[in-house]
């Protein structure tokens, strides 16, 4: 049906240590789960698939019925890299991070299909950003912080347990001082908070670094297990698009020409591929544009302006009135009411 959203879907075991961290919190899990449609038995079986949109409601309403703004970072401390499933085998085998990366990329549908990984390399440094997609705006603080912590946590699974990256970047603002520690404990370098993004520096040298515990043949062996499990889990189009508009929406390119010719099809074969999975590109381009315009403006450093050019609009004036007819508020009157939308106990700003 047209208007629907995607599967957004995600294993169960992206809540891997949510009870532990919410009885250590001293609050019970099971009301809060209820109230999101799950329930601990879910939970207990890690390759259920369970909707992302829960996910990441029932971390929000957790944050704020603990008081406690670095809940995702606390359940990112009770990852492994085991938590992947059969994806991890792979990335623990990756001869390089750039390859683990990319195994991690190739098959997202398997472990989190809302979440995206955007690697940009220059002036000997690289920029991993991790972007949410959902058909409908979520506040995302606690699900993009759990997901960092666990990019981290991976990355050093490959480079070795004394790794660190150059920085870790949060597009939120820096929690209260009592809850400071965690961030040197679980990324061993200086946080950077109000930042226009969610992501980690690293050396650019780390990227194709050695990683002394590869093994090919156990890394072509759990590709090939995995790939002879494919379902219709597969990214689909609409899927490829979205990751496509994402990445070429600040270029000003986020057309369906532009679309098409990066997956070698014609206009026409895109539509029909699109209409087949009932969704059109419009929809979907301004599906993206409302979750990044919600993630933008919630992190008061980002100008309009920035955030107009950022959705590839090329005057305030257009943005403003395509935020008028989608919101029913100018982005400025939208923008003074998220302190009250976005708050579970502190201000949620949601990633780039």
């Amino acid at each position: 049906m047209r208007g629907a959203g995607p599967m957004e879907l995600v294993r169960a075991a992206s809540l891997t240590g949510y009870v532990a961290t919410m009885w250590e919190l001293g609050v019970d899990p099971a009301p809060l789960l209820r109230e999101a449609g799950l329930s601990p038995q879910v939970l207990a079986n890690s390759e259920q698939l369970i909707s992302g949109v829960a996910a990441m409601r029932l971390l929000e309403r957790s944050a704020a019925a603990t008081g406690c703004v670095t809940l995702g970072l606390r359940m990112a401390e009770k990852r492994s890299l085991a938590s992947l499933g059969a994806i991890s085998l792979m990335v623990t085998h990756a001869s390089s991070l750039r390859l683990a990366l990319a195994a991690l990329t190739e098959f997202r549908n398997r472990v989190n299909s809302t979440l995206m990984l955007q690697i940009e390399e220059g002036d000997g440094v690289v920029v991993v950003r991790e972007n949410f997609v959902f058909s409908t705006p979520e506040p995302l603080r606690q699900g993009s912080d759990l997901a960092l912590g666990v990019l981290v946590r991976l990355c050093a699974d490959v480079l070795g347990e004394n790794w660190a990256p150059l920085a870790v970047c949060f597009s939120h603002e820096a929690p209260p001082v009592r809850e400071m520690s965690i961030f040197p404990r679980l990324f061993r370098c200086r946080p950077e908070f109000d930042s226009q993004f969610d992501g980690i520096v690293i050396d650019a040298r780390d990227l194709d670094r050695a990683n002394s515990r590869a093994d090919s043949d156990l890394a072509s062996h759990a590709r090939k297990l995995i790939e002879a499990v494919r379902y219709a889990d597969l990214q689909t189009t609409q899927q490829r698009i979205e990751q496509l508009i994402v990445l070429l929406l600040p270029t000003g390119r986020a057309t369906i020409r532009t679309c098409a010719e990066s997956l070698g099809v014609t206009i026409r074969t895109l539509q029909r591929k699109l209409d087949a999975e009932g969704v059109g590109f419009n929809e979907l381009l301004n599906r993206v544009r409302m979750q990044l315009a919600t993630q933008y403006l919630a992190n008061p450093c980002v100008r309009v302006t920035d955030v107009a050019d950022l959705l590839g609009y090329g005057s305030i004036g257009a943005f403003t009135r395509w935020h008028t007819q989608s919101f029913g508020a100018s982005p400025k009157k939208l923008r003074a009411r998220y302190p009250d939308r976005f708050r579970p106990g502190h201000s949620v700003r949601a990633p780039r």
